[in-house]
């Protein structure tokens, strides 16, 4: 079996254990009043369970094969990839979620999307900077004031 139905089948246990806890222990701890909402706090994670698992067997299906043949990821030869890439953006996320509280959204989202994009090789300092900074304040308006949930804009000690 090729690398991407492996991980497809991988990702596709994953959705059924995540769906599995959208569906039937998320719900469980819910007050009385939110019970009422057409909208409950596991709607979301149960939207992604279903989309990851109809994904996940599309792959494994192989439907989204095509007559054009695409080259297969050759695992004997990682080391020609930009696992260096990949395995600098999973280190950035760890540490972006570990900032994100102490030292605010605004500043460590800014800097996470920054440095994101140096890693994946832009080199236009000012437009990474804009787009990085102008992206923040977008989601952040959004998530404050449209949605009306709290997220610390700024470190503690500014008085975020």
């Amino acid at each position: 079996m090729a690398l991407d139905r492996w991980i497809a089948l991988i990702l596709l246990g994953i959705c059924l254990v995540y769906g599995y806890t959208a569906w039937f222990t998320m719900d469980a701890g819910l007050a009385p009043f939110m019970k009422r909402n057409p909208i409950w706090p596991s709607t979301f994670p149960k939207v992604l369970s279903i989309l990851g698992i109809v994904a996940c067997l599309i792959i494994l299906s192989g439907v989204e094969k095509s007559e054009v043949k695409i080259a297969e990821i050759d695992y004997r030869r990682l080391h020609e990839y930009k696992l260096g890439q990949a395995l600098l953006l999973l280190a950035l996320m760890v540490a972006y979620a570990l900032c994100l509280r102490p030292v605010g959204f605004l500043p460590s989202t800014t800097a996470f999307l920054f440095l994101g994009a140096f890693i994946l090789g832009e080199r236009k300092w000012v437009l990474m900077l804009s787009v990085a900074v102008i992206a923040t304040m977008i989601v952040w308006y959004l998530v404050q004031q449209v949605l009306g949930i709290y997220m610390r804009p700024l470190p503690g000690f500014f008085g975020g």
